[in-house]
């Protein structure tokens, strides 16, 4: 089959770490063709809070970094992407989880971030609908929410003179080219990887692994909790690195909806709903706000993040592929992270400096001292 220069850059992944890069290089000037095979990924399948974590330093700094500049395009977003400043809730229910928060407190504090400890009484008016025993909460005044498929769409559709979007499904990599289903080759300054689980079957030396999330939402209830509502047992269960698990995250939508997580499951492939670990989910879900019970359910799914061994994603030129660029591995956090992916990658693909330290978050801690093949 023939060979055809596509764009600048070819996007393997139309999710919302794709779309983040392909509107990023589009506004520096570049052509880019992203290249949607279609396929269920994790945008489709996240919650889109958008939130401060500090499980490490780089983990923090990229997301801190991340949600400002949420909020820098949040005016040019339209109503559709649903976005809100609504602010998190991580939810304490015994002496050591209040230390947890504490200390929470003390880091995000020390960088400038917007945030406070609520004592128990305050916990209760603020969210009526919570469990009145719990000891309190550490309040993130910053973090938000997002609906990612509709974002993902308006930034591919950002710059149409720029950003063409395909609907094909890439079977081969080599360098900069990719090969198509259908035998066409297409080539490129640059391939970029940004098609979370699905990037390991075109180079299966990533890893990177799924994690499998169930989901579920309620009817319209508005008015009945106004943050987001974390457990602070979040990091350690739905996290966990080995074992399924669940934990308690409920956020308000705009449309007066309950979305309800979270959990995760590194031991099945299978995108069925599976009753027992939903049960496990809602109970978590339950423990914190009983009154969840008398809510009806419209609907449940799950989805496939792409998690890599140390939680980080890996942004950079592959080690052992010339032409070839990763945004992958990002795991819960990549619809958080997506702006800041993208300044990292552009950067780098430019040859600018970075807006933070790309040594955190390079592919090369996988690859040891290996070289371009």
């Amino acid at each position: 089959m023939s060979e055809g220069r596509a764009a600048d850059v070819i996007v393997i992944g139309a999710g919302i770490v794709g779309a983040y890069c392909a509107h990023a290089l589009a506004r520096r000037g570049l052509d880019v063709q992203v290249l949607d095979a279609g396929l269920p990924g994790a945008t489709a399948a996240g919650m889109g809070h958008l939130l401060v974590l500090d499980d490490n330093p780089a983990e923090l700094a990229l997301s801190e970094y991340s949600l400002q500049r949420w909020r820098d395009l949040a005016p040019e977003l339209p109503e559709g992407c649903a976005y809100r400043s609504n602010g998190t809730l991580w939810l304490a229910e015994n002496p050591e989880e209040l230390a947890v928060a504490e200390a929470k407190h003390a880091v995000l504090s020390a960088r400038g971030l917007a945030c406070e400890m609520l004592g128990a009484q305050a916990l209760r008016e603020t969210e009526p609908e919570l469990r009145d025993d719990l000891l309190g909460a550490l309040k993130v005044t910053g973090d938000g929410i997002i609906y990612a498929p509709n974002t993902a769409r308006w930034l591919l559709e950002s710059d149409p003179a720029r950003i063409r979007r395909q609907r094909a499904e890439v079977v081969e990599i080599d360098g900069n080219r990719v090969r198509l289903a259908d035998g066409t080759w297409l080539a490129a300054q640059a391939v970029l990887l940004a098609n979370g689980v699905q990037a390991g079957t075109l180079c299966p030396e990533l890893p990177i692994v799924p994690k499998k999330g169930h989901l579920l939402i309620t009817d319209r209830y508005p008015g009945k909790v106004r943050h987001t509502l974390v457990e602070l047992g979040y990091v350690t269960s739905a996290h966990n690195a080995t074992g399924p698990s669940a934990a308690c995250n409920i956020q308000p939508r705009p449309t007066g909806q309950l979305f309800i997580g979270a959990s995760r499951q590194f031991d099945s492939v299978d995108p069925a709903v599976e009753g027992w670990m939903l049960a496990k989910m809602l109970g978590r879900a339950l423990h914190y706000m009983p009154g969840l019970g008398d809510l009806n359910a419209i609907r449940s799914w799950t989805g496939f993040r792409a998690a890599s061994p140390d939680g980080l994603p890996l942004v950079g030129e592959h080690p052992q592929r010339a032409g070839v660029w990763l945004a992958v591995g990002h795991e819960g956090l990549g619809v958080t992270t997506a702006p800041g992916t993208a300044d990292l990658l552009v950067a780098q693909l430019l040859g600018e400096t970075s807006p933070l330290a790309p040594q955190d978050y390079s592919p090369q801690r996988f690859f040891g001292d290996t070289a371009h093949a």
